[in-house]
């Protein structure tokens, strides 16, 4: 058994070996097309060291930072051959690829990085954070209540930009001897001013209720069985179309069914009763979506349905009716100290049932009261363009407290950041 399985795990190392050396022609030549990065230009930085499986964590940032680099030039440093291969194809923004540490140290040579923001807690961001005189910042990928969003880690960084009060109050649970007034800066959801963005929605508005039903996937373990298709989906969705008065907007997880049979019948049916309500009546533009963008529907929809998963948060920071399903599973897993504690719960029943439960909550005046309270505290002011003039005020003082920094230890002697550090072919990989 034991050589069976150094057997399959050579065989998988030569395999990304040959992988990694065909990515990193196929960079060359890319590169070789592009203007190569112009000296000192970019104060701003990005580093993204994990694989294009977490890519999601960055494109979150994209809008928000294109709009900032209007502002500031910024760059993004991308570790591993897979992530930078899609990043040249989609990113707004420029593209350093770093696979060595020798590539990095090349990049902070050439630059004059003051700031460095980091979208998560990889284990490789310690390569860039041992270089000094410039500011660490943890920005995250999203908002939410799980264990993640409190981790200690937070303490390495000079700096975290948090969404909120809520964000505020989690860490000062965990983090002891921490300077939240000077280290920890609210700026709300930049992305949530992106939402649109002025995209042409896939249906032409009309006097139609639009909900959005988007729920995850159905979990690998009972813990985190949060996922609603099976237990809601059909019934509810079914109801919404049958009323003639609605649009539907669904946009499921596309991990659904990848585990549980039921769950991918479930799924299946839904996104065929979507094609035969349209079938007939055209009028009805109901949406199946699985495109690759998120922010308009969070924006466009009148009422959103979601499960417990970020998207409960995502859509809080648009400011509009939220439902959230209640777990089927009772082996689910549900932290009642955030949101949670206070949300609109939609509980599996019959359709119409459902149906009556969303048009409560969308229009109950009591139901948007609450929903203000909890949107303040979590994201602060969400008008239009204010979290964005937040985030961009956060990054000015940044700045300024560099340019403090660096006239206070003007004509010190340089630092030799330079390290010789050795990387063998295996460590660089990573798709």
């Amino acid at each position: 058994m034991g050589f069976r399985r150094d057997a399959q795990r050579a065989v998988k190392f030569a395999r990304d070996v040959m992988w990694s050396r065909r990515a990193q022609r196929e960079l060359v030549a890319r590169f070789a097309e592009r203007p190569p990065v112009a000296p000192h230009r970019f104060r701003i930085g990005v580093y993204f060291a994990d694989g294009r499986v977490n890519l999601y964590q960055l494109r979150q940032w994209y809008k928000p930072l294109a709009e900032l680099a209007k502002r500031h030039p910024v760059l993004i440093l991308s570790r591993t051959s897979g992530a930078t291969l899609d990043l040249l194809d989609e990113s707004p923004l420029p593209i350093a690829h770093v696979r060595r540490v020798a590539d990095l140290e090349q990049v902070i040579h050439d630059q004059d990085l003051h700031i460095v923001f980091y979208v998560n807690q990889n284990a490789k961001n310690f390569q860039m954070m041992r270089y000094g005189r410039r500011w660490h910042v943890f920005i995250n990928h999203g908002e939410s209540d799980k264990m993640y969003m409190t981790t200690n880690q937070f303490k390495a960084y000079d700096y975290a930009l948090i969404a909120g009060d809520a964000a505020r109050a989690r860490l000062e649970r965990v983090l002891w001897d921490y300077d939240f007034d000077k280290r920890a800066i609210p700026i709300g959801r930049p992305q949530a001013d992106h939402y649109l963005d002025g995209s042409p929605l896939p249906y032409a508005p009309d006097e139609r209720e639009v909900v959005l039903y988007a729920p995850t996937w159905e979990g690998d373990r009972g813990a985190a069985a949060y996922g609603s298709i099976a237990s809601h989906g059909v019934q509810l969705v079914r109801g919404l179309l049958a009323t003639g008065r609605h649009r539907v907007i669904y946009r499921p997880h596309p991990r659904s069914g990848v585990i549980d049979h039921d769950y991918r019948a479930a799924n299946r049916a839904i996104i065929a009763a979507i094609a035969a309500a349209n079938a007939a009546d055209p009028s009805a533009q109901h949406v199946y979506d699985d495109g690759p963008s998120l922010g308009w529907q969070l924006a466009a929809a009148d009422v959103a349905i979601v499960d417990i998963s970020a998207m409960v948060y995502d859509r809080l920071a648009a400011g509009k009716p939220l439902l959230v399903t209640r777990p089927a599973n009772p082996e689910a897993q549900i932290d009642t100290g955030g949101y949670l504690q206070a949300c609109e719960w939609l509980d599996a029943s019959d359709a119409a049932t459902m149906v009556a439960r969303i048009d409560e909550v969308a229009h109950d005046e009591a139901a948007l009261a609450r929903l203000g309270a909890w949107v303040e505290r979590y994201f602060g002011d969400t008008s239009p363009g204010v979290t964005t003039e937040r985030f961009h005020a956060a990054v000015d003082h940044l700045l300024a407290e560099w340019e403090r920094f660096a006239a206070l230890h003007a004509g010190e002697e340089d630092v030799d950041e330079f390290e010789e550090e050795d990387e063998d072919e295996a460590e660089a990989l990573g798709a």
